[in-house]
């Protein structure tokens, strides 16, 4: 039976056009075809790359490598989704990811690269980013380790200073009322610290049990060791627990959340106004959200978006600030799989959002 005429068809229009890198090198390691797209990555000329051994353009450190997998593609062996460098003629380095496959009874490599620099100049940058966090929260954490325990010095002196008062020679009701609760207010400080130590201590062997927590409770700890920093500036906090009071969450994360933010909110108050916090619990779509809002002197967070959470940022000229409260806060949700949002006016106030992580039922 007679087979019809296969026409020939010629693949030169593909090879010549498509953005593609693409080749056909020989078992001798050199170039024997190459397209358009490859000479103009390169900056070489057709004739210049053909002149010279293929492993002459792979950047010195991939050559090696490079030599010992053209070895095996000269075995029988694909090679797929290889990644090395190149060099252009101009020194410039460029990352390529190739596919080849050898014609052992030819004697050529037919071979096709993507140009993944862009992707991996991204990388290195993500990674020099995510070594550079890693860097700051060991910084951070031994900070918080050494302030917990160098203050917990002070604070035990105080403490034993109010045990050795004699109260039976304070008359005045009043200043013995101011005793009792500068030395409740001691204590509470010193079992703040004292959880913050172990806290550090039991995460770096293995991360701290979530517990399922009171809002209201945690606020009115808090509030203890703040006493006279509250009624100071005058300050009111009205709680709205309607939507849910209790929260499942790491215990020091949550009391340094509101710590920071109920300092902060003193610290940057309007002078023309005691500062007015308010603190409310939300449901959206069945997570959870807690709204913490003040009259404080606020600040453009349209035009600081990018730089409110960073480390050492600061918004106002306040010898108290380190720009480290909000930084920490933003640690403590994205570590438990949630995130803070901020919304501010300047002379208006402030209200963050916090959204947590749904909670497993």
């Amino acid at each position: 039976m007679n087979m019809p005429n296969t026409p020939e068809y010629s693949l030169e229009p593909f090879f010549e056009s498509l953005p593609e890198l693409l080749c056909i090198a020989g078992f001798d390691g050199y170039f024997k075809k190459i397209n358009p797209a490859l000479c103009k990555l390169l900056k070489y000329t057709e004739a210049e790359l053909y002149a010279h051994p293929i492993n002459t353009f792979v950047h010195p450190e991939d050559q090696a490598l490079t030599e010992t997998h053209r070895r095996n593609l000269y075995a029988g062996k694909p090679l797929i989704n290889y990644e090395n460098r190149y060099l252009t003629k101009d020194g410039e380095t460029v990352w390529l990811s190739w596919n080849s496959i050898p014609q052992q009874e030819e004697g050529l490599v037919y071979a096709i690269a993507k140009n993944i620099t862009s992707n991996k100049e991204h990388e290195v940058a993500r990674n020099a980013m995510l070594a550079e966090m890693t860097r700051a929260n060991e910084r951070l954490k031994q900070m918080n380790y050494a302030t917990s325990h160098d203050l917990r010095s002070p604070v035990a002196n105080l403490i034993s200073l109010f045990s050795i008062l004699d109260h039976s020679k304070i008359t005045d009701p009043q200043t013995q009322e101011f005793i009792q609760m500068m030395t409740e207010a001691a204590n509470e400080l010193e079992q703040m610290l004292n959880r913050y130590l172990d806290q550090i201590e039991k995460s770096q062997a293995q991360d701290a049990q979530l517990e399922i927590l009171s809002i209201h409770t945690t606020v009115e700890k808090v509030k203890k060791p703040l006493f006279y920093l509250i009624a100071g500036s005058h300050a009111r906090i009205t709680l709205d627990l309607k939507a849910f009071d209790t929260l499942t969450f790491k215990q020091s994360y949550l009391e340094g959340i509101f710590l920071n933010l109920i300092t902060n909110s003193i610290k940057y108050a309007h002078p023309d106004r005691p500062p007015m916090i308010s603190i409310e619990t939300r449901l959206c779509d069945g997570n959870k959200q807690i709204r913490y809002t003040d009259n404080g002197i606020g600040f453009d967070s349209k035009s600081l978006k990018d730089r409110i959470f960073r480390l050492h940022e600061k918004f106002h000229n306040n010898k108290d600030g380190k720009g480290i409260g909000l930084y920490l806060i933003a640690c403590h949700m994205r570590e438990l799989g949630g995130h803070i949002e901020v919304s501010s006016q300047v002379n208006v106030g402030t209200t963050f959002t916090l959204h947590f992580a749904r909670e497993s039922d």
